[in-house]
């Protein structure tokens, strides 16, 4: 049998926790499921990730977000989601993944890896985080590759490439060459990225120019091997002795589940979904998108504090609309 809801809420996410409090407060029957933990994403976030918004800009439903800092950090914001959560008992199942949402006459269908629910209408927050974009070359399914990066000790005293020029890689480089790593970073582009963190960028750019990070602009690597890696560079294919590969390439959203849920996308390349930028809700009649998801493989365009609205738009519909 199909537990119903009138409303399932995919990813416990920040946005998805704001679709929660748009929905008690409307006296909606929900239910938020989430694959991992409550706000998963933060959760796999580097230990000592800073975030680039002040607090008030991450807040929920005028709730106070209070930091010590001018920019929380991620342990704030964890504490911050979870006292959201508890202290408004907010209708949550963790640790159950969502595989498939099956749209019928009289609403959905939306099986997961412990049950079967039947819900008047779906909405969709699960982020980005979660699949990795990665480098297709020889290698890069060896034990020392990874693609999410927690915190440096691990890396201490190793020769360390990082891939990438985005915040998470220079905060990767940075943290790994202060706990004694020795880093090598790869750049496809020619430069540090424009979206780095601007109390970081100067670091960075610091400690290359001075030789305590090895950066090679304008390259790839082009294969993995046990204790090295081979990059093409501007003066031609080089092989650097090395333990650890933290590829930092960018994440996109599991494009697959909104595939099988009957979603339509852009056809520009970038899996842009088709959705009304009014209501959230998608060319699937019920079922809404919430969140950083809606902007596809753009992983930039949407973020906590302009996607907030996104639960207002969303429930203000449906409810009209139930």
């Amino acid at each position: 049998m199909n537990i119903e809801k009138d409303i399932i809420i995919i990813g416990a996410g920040p946005i998805g926790i704001a679709c929660a409090m748009a929905c008690k407060d409307k006296h909606l029957n929900y239910l938020v499921i989430e694959k991992g933990s409550l706000t998963n994403s933060i959760f796999n976030y580097p230990l000592n990730m800073t975030f680039f918004s002040s607090s008030e800009k991450l807040e929920i439903d005028n709730i106070p977000f209070i930091s010590i800092n001018p920019k929380p950090n991620r342990n704030e914001a964890l504490e911050y989601y979870r006292r959201v959560t508890t202290s408004n008992n907010l209708h949550i199942n963790l640790y159950e993944a969502v595989n498939d949402i099956i749209k019928e006459d009289q609403g959905f269908i939306i099986k997961t890896s412990k049950t079967n629910y039947h819900a008047k209408k779906v909405i969709i927050s699960t982020g980005f985080y979660d699949v990795p974009v990665t480098l297709n070359v020889p290698g890069e399914d060896l034990p020392k590759v990874a693609h999410y990066y927690k915190e440096a000790h691990p890396y201490s005293l190793q020769n360390v490439v990082v891939v990438g020029a985005s915040n998470s890689s220079v905060d990767a480089a940075l943290e790994i060459y202060r706990k004694g790593g020795h880093v090598t970073m790869i750049i496809r582009g020619d430069a540090i990225g424009e979206r780095v963190k601007y109390w970081v960028k100067p670091d960075i750019i610091n400690r290359i120019a001075e030789g305590s990070i090895i950066a090679h602009f304008n390259s790839e690597i082009q294969e993995i091997k046990e204790k090295s890696v081979i990059v093409t560079t501007p003066n031609g294919t080089i092989e650097i002795t090395n333990d650890f590969v933290i590829a930092l390439t960018g994440y996109q959203p599991n494009i697959t589940l909104l595939e099988h849920a009957g979603i339509s996308f852009s056809d520009d390349g970038k899996y842009i979904p088709n959705y009304n930028e009014d209501t959230m809700e998608t060319n699937i009649e019920g079922l809404y998108l919430a969140g950083v998801i809606c902007g596809g493989l753009d992983t930039h365009k949407w973020f906590i504090e302009n996607s907030r609205i996104h639960a207002k738009k969303i429930i203000k519909h449906l409810t009209e609309n139930i």
